[in-house]
């Protein structure tokens, strides 16, 4: 008898001709998300099996494939042969000794000699003689025991599932560049991307030394705890103090936040083009702030011209993307008191509702070209 993790898959059982592709992605994030663990990852019937570790380790594998996108629910399981003798062992080792408790069997191997229900009932039997602290509840048990009795002459033996990150394997839906800031917003967006399959590789624009470099390490943690799930070791970040003091000396105050959004944009669209990437993707949520409006991202839109902009957020309210910044271990980081370069000389009344005519009025104020050449010089990158 030895420990292994059972992995069970999520949306990837709905492929038909190419769900080999997903299973080779899924399986080569499994393999980065263990790297400098001793492990052994094996494929049997559409689940996978982690093997061949220390056993004390266990915990701390399952913490990471926690954040593999595609997996669907885990269990540490005891693997034995499938004599009834060597289950009864098992679910021994799973179980509580005292309680309510049901047995529940999966037998996919229908050549075995006892039934699904025999085989529940033959275990639940040696349980109620080993621990005289148990008692069968078949509607409301506290804890359940589960066989699983495979083709392959083995049987798994288990009493948890731990739910998965479920989704798609990062790699499988094409790539995007995450414009990231040190807020609460960008990181969730970048998180739900990659949920769907999507590589995100993440942009910071700063304004150093206008904003100190407490406020750059903010978005290095935050794109660390990001690279977590979406697998990529490297963030970029491209100054845009200069574009900001232009914009300050040259042009109308309440359009200042509009302006420099539409060079971020601009900025950001060579870059990803440079990358390979296919979109751009933002945190915005409609109405959330003044530039967060439909004429303001329509403005941001219509000077990106090649590829489409996502804004996975965009209909949720602050407390939902607070909840799923919780969940996936950024919050505690986007509110520390260290501000982006959106703030930046902010206006006291910046324009809510941007005319398009009025905006081009004043770029025509600026060489917009020279200053976004200019940020594309400041470019650099960090490893994770």
């Amino acid at each position: 008898m030895k420990k292994v993790i059972v992995i069970r898959y999520s949306e990837i059982y709905l492929k038909g001709k190419n769900r080999g592709f997903f299973e080779r992605v899924f399986a080569t994030n499994i393999e980065r998300a263990l790297r400098g663990i001793r492990h052994e990852l094996h494929r049997y019937s559409g689940r996978y099996l982690v093997e061949g570790f220390d056993e004390e380790e266990a915990d701390a594998i399952a913490e990471r494939l926690k954040k593999v996108f595609g997996i669907h629910s885990m269990s540490i399981a005891c693997e034995t042969d499938n004599s009834i003798d060597s289950i009864a062992e098992a679910a021994f080792a799973v179980s509580r000794p005292s309680g309510t408790f049901k047995v529940e069997t999966h037998r996919a191997d229908k050549k075995y000699p006892l039934t699904s229900v025999e085989i529940s009932r033959e275990i639940g039997g040696r349980l109620l003689a080993h621990f005289r602290g148990l008692s069968v509840d078949v509607h409301h048990p506290s804890f359940y025991v589960y066989v699983d009795v495979r083709e392959n002459g083995t049987a798994l033996v288990f009493g948890e599932f731990f739910p998965g990150a479920d989704g798609m394997p990062v790699g499988t839906a094409g790539k995007g560049l995450l414009l990231i800031s040190g807020g609460i917003d960008s990181p969730v967006a970048g998180h739900m991307m990659a949920k769907r399959g999507m590589t995100v590789e993440c942009l910071h624009f700063h304004s150093y030394p206008y904003t100190n470099l407490q406020a750059k390490e903010k978005v290095v943690t935050l794109s660390r705890t990001l690279s977590e799930y979406t697998l990529v070791k490297s963030l970029y970040t491209v100054s845009v103090t200069h574009i900001q003091e232009a914009i300050h000396a040259k042009c109308a105050p309440e359009l200042m936040v509009t302006l420099l959004r539409r060079f971020m944009f601009r900025i950001a669209e060579r870059f990803a083009l440079r990358l390979k990437a296919q979109c751009l993707i933002t945190g915005e949520s409609l109405g959330q702030v003044a530039s967060q409006t439909v004429e303001g991202m329509t403005s941001s839109n219509s000077v990106v011209e090649k590829l489409p902009v996502f804004r996975p957020l965009v209909g949720f309210d602050k407390n939902e993307i607070i909840e799923r910044a919780m969940k996936i271990g950024t919050y505690e980081t986007s509110v520390l008191p260290y501000e982006d370069c959106c703030t930046v000389f902010l206006p006291d009344y910046p324009a809510i509702r941007p005319k398009i005519p009025d905006i081009l009025k004043e770029e025509e104020k600026l060489d917009v070209d020279g200053l976004i050449a200019e940020a594309m010089q400041s470019l650099e990158k960090i490893d994770l």
